[in-house]
């Protein structure tokens, strides 16, 4: 088989050939059809995430181990084992990528994306930036029937998060939900906030480009954060504050901006995983009874009322750019870069 390894952070990603490997018990053997770029193989190549303050989280104080294949948002065919999850050679595979301990308090409460000590493919184990990948056990695959591979990828992780993340601001039965960010992440949270709610969508990107993406995908209105106060043309929109507000982004900025826009009893959920710190006055939030809180991908179950979604034709991946494995590196480039509109993936 052959892999696109990451040798160590910031390094030249490495085409490697391995021998195949056989599952194992509860192992299974998957044909890797597509793989998804996402930013989270950006902070594993970055070698770790920006805390502010000129402080840096190592990936390996996470407990990342390079070598390491990257690819945690993998869709393929079944080539061996599964058969006791009643799978079978042939099967089209969705793979839930966020292995966990299965004995902490978030594994037993079936948030396995809660983990303690995380097993995530693609991680803290080889995923999916190859032909071939050994997933943990059948308890990670979710069929596919109706999606084809490079659709369903996002929905292990950045569709995932996104409908954890807008069914928390949902909760708030928001009149008005902004959605910060118009990338893959944002697209999708615009069509879920659609689809979930009946709130007026409101989405906010520094990149007018993007605009029109975003109001095909179901955003009502759209703000420029690059010119004017975009809080006040919020404001303006929704004739009051918004009621919840999802940060796609989660960088100074923005959560200035959210936080600044909402009003009395409002929701701020925060998603991204840019960086940096951010000072907040703390008074605002009892006297505003604000809540605050954070997404990080969802569970197994979450992952599988997604695809029903998708396969209902409810909301669908905005895939615009494919690589073929050797160009790995180049599609993390390209990312880094904001050249990718939208979602890409590698066709090992």
């Amino acid at each position: 088989m052959k892999s696109a390894r990451m040798p160590a952070p910031k390094a030249p990603l490495e085409v490697v050939e391995s021998g195949t490997p056989s599952p194992e018990g509860e192992q299974v053997l998957v044909r890797v059809e597509s793989s998804g770029v996402c930013h989270s193989d950006l902070h594993l190549w970055e070698g770790g995430y920006d805390m502010g303050g000129g402080t840096f989280m190592k990936a390996t104080d996470r407990g990342v181990r390079y070598p390491v294949t990257p690819g945690h948002e993998v869709a393929g065919v079944v080539e061996a084992g599964g058969e006791a999850g009643g799978f079978s050679r042939g099967d089209r595979v969705l793979v839930y990528p966020w292995a966990g301990c299965l004995g902490c308090p978030g594994c037993s409460s079936g948030n396995e994306n809660l983990c303690d000590a995380p097993r995530s493919m693609g991680i803290f184990q080889d995923g999916g930036y190859a032909d071939h990948m050994l997933v943990p056990s059948h308890r990670y695959l979710a069929r596919l029937d109706r999606v084809d591979a490079d659709s369903a990828t996002s929905l292990a992780c950045s569709g995932l998060t996104a409908y954890n993340a807008v069914k928390k601001a949902a909760a708030a039965s928001p009149s008005h939900l902004v959605v910060v960010g118009a990338g893959g992440l944002g697209l999708m949270g615009i069509q879920l906030a659609r689809e979930l709610t009946d709130a007026k969508i409101i989405c906010v990107d520094n990149d007018p480009a993007k605009f029109e993406t975003a109001s095909k995908m179901g955003a009502d209105h759209v703000v420029d954060s690059s010119s004017g106060d975009p809080a006040a043309a919020i404001t303006s929109i929704c004739g009051r504050a918004p009621g919840a507000v999802v940060d796609f982004v989660n960088a100074p900025p923005t959560v200035g901006m959210a936080l600044k826009a909402l009003g009395k009893r409002g929701t701020l959920v925060l998603v991204g995983l840019f960086g940096g710190s951010f000072e907040l006055p703390l008074v605002t939030v009892p006297l505003r009874s604000l809540t605050i809180q954070g997404a990080y991908t969802g569970s197994y179950a979450e992952m599988a009322e997604l695809v029903s979604l998708a396969e209902k034709g409810a909301i669908r991946t905005v895939v615009t750019k494919r690589y073929g494995l050797e160009e790995a590196g180049a599609a993390l480039e390209d990312l880094a870069a904001r050249r990718i509109v939208g979602r890409a993936v590698i066709n090992p």
